[in-house]
Order: structure tokens, then C-alpha cells, then sequence
């Protein structure tokens, strides 16, 4: 919960278009200021408060505790212009909320925490247990100093400016160590524990295995993702409450999927009890993985016979690939989703021209593979192949990355060893459409004219069709210096079916500096005045100029009695 604070008329204002736009998450204090903030500080994780940023630090200054458990605390001043993150930036998740708050209000967000300020994610906020010499690590990477990492196992980081070799290391681990002089150990999610236990089986003797387990193999429970079990046992109190007690969440597998899994120890108990030769083992299998502990069976004082087993897989961290739409090429069209994952992305891989309109966005230590023209396909291998390393991952195209860009290539070579995320953009056709007018109002299609991949016979169908169709039709890399004649061709058929008045839009750059367009009409449109930086857009038998502009209805009833 958020809690709101404000003590003038125009604080107020501000704080309830806040509430407004999140009335689940945030909570109204009124009353005397004092009490307010005081009551916001011990109910709520996150504070915003429409007060000098002075008075806010004399009131929260007696109540802090720890940077690990107090909220974060945001300052809007009563103009709205700034939302500063003031206390918490980082543990408190107050850099983010000043980041929300001023997207909402219009402000400007002021993080002044050093990581940020320098574009380096903080080692406490990759959302990984950290332990260890944080403060010190990270001044060593803002003052430059070479930080090595060791990755025992692959996981996928934000990009962090390592040096192959350094006096501190960060040490991605799962292993029970404890962190030496100048090191800090991050803890990864890697390790799933496969659980099998009788109807009642106590939750002491299952977490006592568990724990039992992961101490004999030296591993840290810090790292612990997930219980793993058979579905009929996805209720049973000992393996939730175990599960609840490490704080992990309980996943479980039907019978006929567990008996699919090889396993080392298969057994005939649970088969005839649950349906399926493996549990402890199978469950920690199910989603592949390295078999760290085999089976192993609880041990009761009591002398009574086991109530539960469990074994232990190491599941490294998947690959992350984000394929990415830039937009048209203007800055305010680049998503904040786009934004968000450049900056996540350890690895880039682009063609050169896109990298150079987004590398000012890019985190330091952020690895770019570019290359130029014509090499799609190999992009396309280069970034799956980092996402399989383990890497996080970015391949950005222009427009809409899945409309004539990589995530076509990318998908082809990816299979389901990779996690993928696919990131909209502007595509051409919208951002020459929004120039134009309103010329895809109604039904449309879009046509590549380039017939290096796609054989003229095929475009020409194409184009035909959408003719005989009467669609509005934007046509992709009309022409080039080698390929002048396919749109003369394209404009043709489509003459064949439309009035040679039907107008059409030719947009060259859109949304970049050196924009340019016009609308013309099918009889008038010289195809030497095209290049592969144009789209042209023709019009269908209802697309009008109005004003300049191209305009087609969404429904014919609009015309009636206007031709």
C-alpha cells in the first residue's frame, strides 16, 4: 500500500488524481501532518508526500530503522514539477514509484542514488539474495575499478561493467559459501527440490530433509525455486507448509507426466500409491536439469519407517531474448516498454544504423554485436544462440519488429529452450498513416515489393488481390536503385480497379528529422520520386482528400449523398 500526505489545497489536488488513478494501491492519510506521515510510515510500503522536501526529512528522519524494511519515501512538491525519491531508493523501491508517480503527474522524476545516476543497476536490485561487501563492490564499480564475475552457474544479469579480472568479484552461486574479503554472492533461484511424502507426513521431517539435503551437498537454501510434487499431493500440509517456511512456492505434476521422466531410482511404492514410479526425483526433473542429490529418504528417531523423500536438481537460469520494435526512427515513438528492456539487456545484437539511434539508452557494460546490411539471418542466429548461453538478450529491429524484421528469423531459429518476449513498435505503415491523414481507416494491407525473399509471381498475386478486393494498400521497400520497375508494375494493377483520382500517400522518413510527404493520386504518382526510405500508401474506390489530407471512412454509409 501507498500512503499519500499532503497538507495544502494544491498538494491535495495532486494527491487525489494519485488516488484516483490508483485506488487499490493507494490509501489517504488526513490529519495533522505529523500524524499522518508518522501513521503512513508503519501501515504502508511506500510513502508519497505532497510536502517541502525539508519537512519531509525532519518528519521521517526519527522514524527510520533499516534501509532493508523502511518504506520508500517519494517528495512531490506542491507545484508538481518534481517527484524525488528521497528515502529508500533502491530496497524501498522508491526510484521506481518517483519514475510512476511523475509519469502520472507530469513531474520530473529526481534519483539522485548512484547506481542509477550513472546507469549501473544496483547489486541489491536485480532481485536476487544478495550477500556480502555491496557497499563496497558497487563504489568499486562507480569509480571504475575492475570487478570480475564468477557465474558458477548462467543466469541472466542486466548488464554490469565486469572485468575479467579484479580485486572484488561478484560470484553468482548457489553453493553454502560464505563471502571472502571484497566479494559479494549473489543467490540465483536455481535449485528445485522434488518432494514426496505419506498421507500426514509431519512438516518438521520434510523440512528437516530438505534442509538435511541441501546442507550434506553444500548448497544454499537461499537458492531454493521451487517444491516440486505429484498433483495428488499438491494439498498435503507437511510439503505447503515446508514450501511456505522457505518461502517458495509449491508446482506440482500430474502422474502420466512424472512416469514420462527418466529418473535413476525409480520405485515401485509410489507407483502403486500415486501412479508413478518417481516423485522426489521426477518432479525435481520434470523441466529437465543436473541431479545434484538422488532420492534420499527422511531418517525418524522415533524408529518409525520414512514419511518422506526428496532430491535435489540444479535448473540453471533459461536465456532471455527480447525482440524489439524501435519505432519509425523518432524518439518519443520508442515504447518505455522498449526502453525498459534495452536497459535489461546484457547483450545487443542489431544492425548498425538501429544501434546507433538507441545506444545513448544502453547500460553501461551493455555488449553490442552489430552488423550491417543484408545479414538478417545471422543476427537472428547470433541472438539465440547468446539467449542459450544464458545471456538476456535484445534484438532490435525498426517499426514493428514482427512486421518485415527480425522476430520472423529469431522465432524460426529459437526453439523452447529460451524464454522469448516480443516488444510492439510503430510500424512504417502507422507512423506514415498518422502523416497522411486517416488513410487505413478502413480495411488494409500491407505489401513488401522486394523480391529477394519472396519471388515476384507471389507479389504480384498479392497485389492483385488486394486490388480486386478494393483495399487500401501500403507497399514496403517500393523501390531501390536495382529495383525500379516492380513499383511501376504494382501501381498498374492496381490502376486496372481504381480511378486513376484515387488518392495516394508518399511518406519518405517518417517521424524523423528530414520528413517528407504528399498526397497525390494513382495518375499522377511519378515512381522516380520513391526510394526504399518511402512508404507509398494507395488508397481504396471510397479513399478521399480532405483538406490535404487522406481520409478513408470506416463504413460506405458515410458517403451517401456525398459523390
Amino acid at each position: 500500500m501507498i500512503g499519500l500526505i499532503s497538507a495544502t489545497a494544491a498538494g491535495a489536488a495532486a494527491r487525489d488524481r494519485l488516488a484516483a488513478a490508483w485506488p487499490d494501491r493507494t490509501r489517504v492519510y488526513e490529519g495533522p501532518v505529523g500524524d499522518a506521515v508518522r501513521a503512513a510510515f508503519a501501515e504502508c510500503e511506500q510513502l508519497v508526500c505532497f510536502l517541502a522536501t525539508g519537512a519531509v526529512v525532519r518528519l521521517v528522519a526519527p522514524l527510520l530503522g533499516d534501509k532493508a524494511s523502511d518504506p520508500g519515501v517519494v517528495c512531490v512538491d506542491e507545484g508538481g514539477r518534481f517527484a524525488v525519491s528521497l528515502v529508500g531508493g533502491h530496497g524501498g523501491g522508491a526510484n521506481e514509484l518517483a519514475e510512476r508517480v511523475g509519469e502520472l503527474l507530469g513531474a520530473e522524476p529526481v534519483v539522485t542514488t548512484a547506481t542509477d545516476a550513472v546507469g549501473i543497476p544496483g547489486l541489491d536490485t536485480l532481485g536476487l539474495p544478495v550477500e556480502g561487501d555491496v557497499a563496497g563492490v558497487t563504489r568499486a564499480l562507480l569509480d571504475g575499478e575492475p570487478v570480475a564475475l564468477d557465474a558458477e552457474v548462467a543466469w541472466p544479469l542486466p548488464p554490469l561493467p565486469f572485468a575479467a579480472e579484479g580485486t572484488r568479484t561478484v560470484r553468482l552461486t548457489d553453493r553454502a559459501v560464505e563471502p571472502g574479503d571484497g566479494e559479494v554472492l549473489l543467490r540465483p533461484p536455481t535449485l528445485v527440490i522434488g518432494v514426496g511424502a505419506s498421507k500426514g507426513a509431519p512438516v518438521d521431517e520434510v523440512l528437516g530433509l530438505v534442509e538435511d539435503a541441501l546442507r550434506d551437498a553444500g548448497l544454499s537454501p537461499r537458492s531454493v525455486a521451487e517444491l516440486a510434487t505429484v498433483d495428488a499431493k499438491r494439498d498435503e500440509p507437511g510439503i505447503v507448509e515446508a514450501a511456505a517456511r522457505l518461502g517458495v512456492p509449491v508446482v506440482t505434476y500430474s502422474a502420466e507426466e512424472l512416469a514420462k521422466v527418466d529418473v535413476p531410482n525409480p520405485s515401485e511404492a509410489p507407483l502403486t500409491a500415486v501412479g508413478t514410479p518417481s516423485v522426489a526425483e521426477a518432479s525435481a526433473l520434470a523441466r529437465g536439469g543436473e541431479l545434484l542429490v538422488p532420492k534420499r529418504k527422511s531418517a525418524r528417531a522415533d524408529g518409525h519407517a520414512s514419511m518422506a523423500t526428496c532430491a535435489v536438481v540444479r535448473r540453471p537460469g533459461r536465456g532471455r531474448l527480447a525482440v524489439v520494435g524501435l519505432g519509425p526512427g523518432a524518439r518519443d515513438l520508442l515504447t518505455p516498454r522498449a526502453t525498459a528492456e534495452l536497459r535489461r539487456a546484457s547483450v545487443l545484437v542489431g544492425l548498425d544504423q538501429y544501434v546507433d539511434q538507441i545506444r545513448d539508452l544502453l547500460r553501461p557494460g551493455t555488449r553490442i554485436l552489430e552488423s550491417g546490411l543484408g545479414a538478417e539471418e545471422e543476427r537472428a542466429r547470433t541472438a539465440v544462440a547468446e539467449a542459450r548461453k544464458g545471456q538476456a538478450v535484445a534484438l532490435i529491429g525498426s517499426g514493428d519488429a514482427g512486421v518485415y524484421a527480425m522476430a520472423s528469423p529469431a522465432l524460426a531459429e529459437a526453439s523452447d529452450d529460451i524464454d522469448v518476449t516480443g516488444v510492439p513498435g510503430v510500424t512504417a505503415a502507422l507512423a506514415a498513416g498518422a502523416i497522411l491523414g486517416a488513410p487505413l481507416g478502413h480495411d488494409h494491407v500491407s505489401i513488401s515489393l522486394s523480391d529477394l525473399h519472396t519471388p515476384w509471381e507471389v507479389i504480384e498475386r498479392r497485389v492483385r488481390a488486394a486490388a480486386e478486393a478494393d483495399i487500401v494498400v501500403t507497399f514496403y521497400n517500393p523501390r531501390s536503385r536495382g529495383r525500379d520497375w516492380q513499383l511501376p508494375k504494382a501501381l498498374a494493377i492496381l490502376a486496372g480497379h481504381r480511378e486513376p483520382t484515387t488518392p495516394v500517400g508518399v511518406v519518405r522518413n517518417a517521424s524523423r528529422p528530414d520528413e517528407s510527404s504528399r498526397v497525390t493520386d494513382l495518375a499522377s504518382l511519378d515512381p522516380a520520386t520513391v526510394d526504399m526510405m518511402t512508404v507509398v500508401t494507395v488508397g481504396n474506390t471510397a479513399t478521399r482528400e480532405i483538406a490535404g489530407r487522406m481520409v478513408t471512412p470506416r463504413g460506405y454509409r458515410w458517403q451517401e449523398g456525398t459523390q
